[in-house]
């Protein structure tokens, strides 16, 4: 027997099969790779943005309406009023602006285009009145409020950014329909102008704060609209030399100004506020005091049921509270940045981007000054202080969003097959959300 022959008359080895099993079906990979798969398809989902903005603006406000109700005790009992008094008025609010979120949700887009140009007229008319003496109310130096009787009253700059938002949107979307945006005349005539006649009525009251947030809406238009830089710039340009001049003409803003950074209260107390919030953040900790523990609520900190909640929540809940706002606002942006950016419909990107920029802009400022990282713009925090004035709109405007992420497409087709088909029951046959159609077993069948 050669070797070749004696070679090939060897049995060969059996291969057993490996125990390892493989995915089935797609399925993803163990280990953080498959947690990252499956991390990223749920983020990419049709529904995430729909859930982001609902979730995280209803977070916002029922964790708001816990802090009003911690950090407004003690000034309504300075006030002579109930403890509860601030609490009930802003679940009042919350409770009408739940209404106006669900309305707004509901609306088609047509209707709310509709809404623009009606709301500008009314909030410029209500604007009007606000300077009208025996019918404006002011309220810390700023003429900005109306009564409406008893202890109920308007704030009608509020109303404004809601009808820049649309209003804006509605027009820059029209004319983008026929080709004008690039022309630059079409692309600031009219909005421009009446931005301003906006501005020009909130200044009159004095609520530069208010008034920087409709310009941080006014260029998220533009931007959006693809304005050129440098008539970006020149718009930027404009506006910053004229907030320059109405700061460097007014004593109080430029205290506010220099008390950015502060950590002593300086001379006359000028900068008490931003240093006493300073304060109620380094006091908390990484866990706070604990719900209703704030001492700096005790007179010591002004406004700590409005412009600066933040601080009461950092000295209550810590450094983990704080965190957990910050990452609910940021979900709510970046909903609101994708349903900007994936819709078709430029009426609905112009008005998602425009809400997304109030609401954002308006955090950074209140929570900059809370920090001390920016001067104190009296601004609330949006969905959070309280104010029915600022909560209505904003919830309305939350409204919007939700709408505009439910009737994307892929949205609308998930939403769809996640309701009950009523006209296709049948007998002995049970439909269940999402699955195949089950059929009912028999009494006593295994």
């Amino acid at each position: 027997m050669t070797a070749r022959s004696a070679k090939a008359a060897r049995p060969r080895p059996v291969r057993r099969p490996s125990t390892a099993r493989k995915p089935r079906g797609g399925r993803t990979p163990g280990g953080l790779r498959g947690l990252h798969t499956r991390l990223k398809r749920a983020w990419d989902r049709p529904l995430t943005a729909y859930y982001l903005i609902l979730g995280g603006s209803l977070l916002i406000t029922v964790l708001g309406l816990v802090m009003v109700y911690s950090a407004s005790q003690i000034k309504a009992l300075q006030s002579g009023l109930a403890p509860t008094y601030f609490f009930r008025k802003q679940l009042l609010a919350a409770v009408l602006g739940g209404g106006l979120l669900l309305a707004a949700s509901r609306m088609p887009v047509r209707l709310h285009r509709g809404l623009a140009y009606p709301l500008l007229a009314v909030s410029v008319f209500l604007m009007c009145l606000v300077q009208i003496p025996g019918i404006g109310v002011a309220v810390n130096g700023n003429q900005n409020w109306i009564s409406l009787g008893g202890p109920f009253q308007m704030q009608p700059s509020e109303f404004a950014k809601l009808a820049l938002v649309l209003w804006g949107a509605d027009l820059l979307a029209r004319k983008q329909d026929k080709r004008l945006l690039a022309q630059w005349k079409h692309l600031l005539v009219p909005l421009i102008p009446v931005a301003f006649l906006l501005l020009g009525l909130i200044m009159l009251g004095g609520d530069m704060g208010t008034a920087i947030i409709l310009t941080a809406i006014l260029f998220g238009l533009l931007w959006l609209a693809g304005a050129p830089t440098r008539l970006f710039v020149g718009v930027l340009g404009a506006a910053t030399l004229i907030g320059a001049l109405l700061i460097k003409t007014s004593a109080n803003r430029m205290s506010r100004l220099a008390c950015i950074g502060a950590t002593d209260p300086g001379p006359g107390d000028q900068c008490w506020q931003a240093v006493h919030g300073i304060y109620a953040l380094a006091s908390g900790g990484f866990f706070g005091s604990g719900l209703g523990a704030s001492m700096e609520k005790w007179g010591e900190l002004p406004e700590p049921h409005t412009d600066f909640i933040f601080a009461i929540t950092g000295e209550e809940l810590g450094l983990a509270g704080t965190l957990s706002v910050l990452a609910l606002f940021a979900a709510l942006g970046y909903a609101g940045i994708r349903v900007a950016g994936r819709t078709e419909d430029p009426f609905v990107r112009y008005a998602a981007g425009g809400v997304t920029t109030w609401i954002t802009a308006q955090a950074v400022i209140n929570i900059g000054a809370v920090l001390g990282l920016l001067p104190i713009a009296g601004v609330p925090l949006p969905l959070f202080s309280y104010g029915g004035s600022a909560l209505l709109p904003t919830m309305f405007a939350i409204g919007l969003l939700i709408a505009f992420a439910r009737d994307e497409p892929a949205a609308r087709a998930a939403l769809a097959m996640r309701q009950p088909v009523f006209g296709r029951r049948q007998a002995g046959v049970r439909w269940k959300t999402m699955r195949r159609r089950v059929k009912k077993r028999p009494s006593g069948e295994r």
